[in-house]
Order: structure tokens, then sequence, then C-alpha cells
């Protein structure tokens, strides 16, 4: 699965000859590690808003070294253009022009956020002109940073604020190193609860979490990494995978429990377990996910009907287990792993990417289900992963599908892992109904 071309070209010698040679230098990407600092460099505070001045002194609080206006010359781990006021397409060029100022100066796996609002609920044109100029920007600048450096944004629905709750984790999760494959994405947020963790190395503590399709990749990857965030284990995988869920299991404390998740009664088992162990039931993972590839005019019944019953049929069964048991916790999360096949489509994948977009479609229409308990429902939607399923395409197309996107690289199961853990937290309470891609800016044009 190791991505050598990526090794080669961050040597001393392969990188002078991929110079010489004009090829792509896909750089290495500056992933999370427990205890490392949030940003490496100072942070710069792009705008003339009062929501600018608050971020800026809520940021200071969280021991960053803030600026108002960058310093020339001077490496900045990140920039923030706080656009939450813009009425008209005209009133972009000063903050977007003083940022492009200090793009040069950015450091390596930097980090460019912007805080604006849905064009969606803007009042006039010129304001929702303005908005979704934010959106073409922020989406065209991610494509030209370089080193490593990723560019997200932030809408903040009516009533949200740069510092409410929901924006400062939604900040936090950007500009760490948890989003290193998270590139060139919106998410909403509203004023609904979230804020920073009291332990930013614990954020899951005391949380109890099912992740189904637990026995190996990036489901096993989920397990690691919601375990090391503190949440107890409950890990769900078929028969047949029994001795891999049971490993999975021992390495992260948790229990395993096997189950094809297509039986009509696996949501009530899958809450029987935790009860019976745990007394209530915090997030749930749906990453159990197959494909069986056939175009369409060579598609049987057994291979439509597997993908759709186990990929998004289950899903629905078991969130309407979920709705009515009762037994779920105070401020639960689901959290389901689609793809970015359900957004663009991939040929040979009707049956799949049918499947991964209903998984979008469930979560956007189950949000306000889950929001009258507390809770949010959200999706990630993964792109190019180096899995032992992708290390078996043809070398060729694998290398093409590595290098198209903006980081010129295949995203690891860790980088999933860690957006999925960010929007099972606390801190992602005011997230919901949202699909996140983790896919490095994959898609032309998005």
């Amino acid at each position: 699965m190791a991505d050598k071309y990526t090794q080669l070209v961050n040597s001393g010698l392969g990188r002078n000859l991929a110079k010489k040679l004009g090829l792509p230098q896909p750089a290495v990407l500056r992933r999370y590690e427990p205890g490392q600092p949030l940003v490496t460099g100072p942070v710069v505070v792009v705008g003339d808003t009062a929501g600018a001045d608050k971020l800026a002194a809520e940021l200071l609080s969280w021991d960053l070294d803030v600026r108002r206006h960058a310093v020339p010359a001077e490496k900045l781990g990140a920039i923030i253009l706080v656009l939450d006021e813009v009425e008209h397409p005209a009133e972009l060029e000063k903050p977007v022009l003083a940022a492009a100022g200090s793009l040069r100066d950015l450091r390596p796996g930097g980090r460019i956020i912007t805080l604006s609002r849905p064009a969606a609920e803007a009042t006039s044109p010129e304001t929702a002109a303005a908005r979704q100029g934010v959106d073409g920007f922020l989406r065209s600048l991610a494509k030209e940073l370089r080193a490593g450096a990723a560019g997200n944004g932030v809408l903040l629905a009516d009533g949200t604020t740069s510092i409410s709750p929901s924006t400062l984790g939604a900040i936090r999760f950007f500009l760490s190193a948890r989003s290193a494959f998270v590139d060139g994405q919106f998410l909403k947020v509203s004023t609904e609860d979230g804020g920073l963790p009291a332990d930013p190395q614990r954020p899951l503590e005391g949380k109890v979490a099912v992740v189904t399709g637990a026995a190996r990749g990036i489901g096993a990857q989920i397990a690691r990494t919601l375990h090391r965030d503190g949440a107890t284990l409950i890990l769900v995988d078929i028969p047949a995978a029994g001795d891999q869920l049971a490993s999975v299991a021992n390495e992260v404390r948790g229990t395993a429990l096997q189950l094809d998740i297509t039986g009509e009664d696996a949501g009530q088992r899958i809450i029987g377990h935790a009860v019976q162990r745990h007394g209530r039931l915090d997030i749930v993972v749906h990453n159990a996910g197959i494909t069986r590839d056939k175009l369409l005019a060579n598609m049987d019944q057994a291979r439509w009907n597997s993908v759709i019953n186990i990929n998004i049929a289950a899903q629905l069964r078991i969130n309407e287990a979920l709705l009515q048991s009762g037994h779920l916790g105070p401020a639960p999360r689901i959290v389901s792993v689609a793809s970015t096949s359900g957004i663009a489509g991939n040929r040979g994948q009707t049956n799949y990417a049918a499947s991964k977009g209903g998984v979008m479609g469930m979560v956007r229409a189950s949000a306000p289900l889950f929001a009258s308990l507390g809770g949010t429902i959200n999706a990630v939607a993964p792109g190019f992963i180096e899995t032992e399923m992708t290390a078996r395409i043809p070398l060729a197309v694998r290398e093409v599908a590595r290098r198209l996107n903006s980081l010129q690289q295949g995203g690891l199961p860790s980088d999933v892992a860690e957006t999925i853990a960010f929007l099972a937290s606390d801190a992602a309470g005011g997230i919901n109904g949202e699909v996140l891609r983790v896919c490095g800016q994959n898609l032309v044009g998005a």
C-alpha cells in the first residue's frame, strides 16, 4: 500500500529528478500525533469585522501565536479569512488580496480557512453572489496550494458567530493535522451544542462506540483511532471475519460482536450488546460496505442486491432501531461512510455509487430525527485511500488515481478515521446532516 513514488520524490535525488522532468511532487503530509502542536507557526486572522476581532482573541486563549496583520517574510502556520459580513462581491477584494500577500509565506502543511455564510440563506442577490463567490474562491485556492497545505471553509448558519462552540470545533479540526487529507471542503455549522473537549487528547473519553466492518482496513483503523481518543469500543463484523475481529477487539480493549448487519434483528442485537455491557450507546460508525463492480449491461441481481443491502439498506434498518430504542446517550453521534463515487460516479460502479449516494441522502433526511434526540448524523466520503482493495488496482490506473487530487497522492485509512473521530466528538455538535469529503480535493471543479 506504500506510495513509493511519493517517497522517491521526497528524497534528494528523486526530488531533483522530478523537478527537472516536471513531474508531480506530492508532499509528505503532516498527520496527527498525540501531543503535537495544533499549528506550526503563527496564525493570521484576516478581516475587519467584529467576528474577526473576537476570533483572534479566542485563538489567543488557545496559546496560539496570533497576528491581525502578517509580518513580511514570516513563515506562517495558517491564514484565516473572516468573511462573515460580506454583502457584495466587491467586498471580497480587500481581505482576499490581503491574504494573497501572505500565501508565499505559508509553511509546508499550512492551513487556509474561510469563515463565511451559506449563500442559500442570503436575502438579496448581491449577498448570495458574494457568499457563493467565497465557495468558488476557496475551492480554487485549495488547488493552488503546495507543499501539503490545505484550504477549507466553515459556513456559519444564521445565528452562528465566529466564536460559537460549533464554529470553534470546526476551526480546530481544520487547523489540526487530523484534517491532513481534507482539502477544498466546506462544513456548515449551527448554534447547536458543540465546542472544544476538556482534554483535546481524549475527546471521546467516556463514550461507548460501535464500529461496523471493523475487522480490517479502514474499519480497524477507525476502531484504533476512537480507542486512542478515549472511546469504549464494540466492534462488529461477519462471522467469517471472527478471528481478525477478535484480534482488533483485543488490541483496542473492546468487545467483538459477530453479526451479519443485513439481518432484520441486527439493530436490536447491537443495541442489546451495548446496553448489557455499558448501559447505553453514544456513537455508531456505519463503516461496513462492499463492492461488486460490473458494467450495468453485465450487472446481475445478486451483485446489485448485495451491495444495496449491505451498504445502505442495513444502515437504514439499524438507524430505525436506534431511534426507537431509548438507549442512545444524551448526545448521540452517527457517522456513515459514503464515497466520492456516490457524488461523481465511477465506471463499473452503478450499484456501489447508488448505495453511497443513498447514504448521503439518508444522512441529510435523518438529521432532524437525530437532532430531536440532541444528536447528529453525518457522513464522510473518502476518495482514493491506500487500502488492500486499492492495492489490487492495476499499477497504471492506481498511479493516475493517486495524482488526480490537489495533494497529488492517495489518502490513508487514518485520514478517514480522524475525520470520523471528529464528527463523533462533542466538538461536532453543531454539524448535522453534512457530508465531508476526505479525498484531497479529487473531483474536477469541486
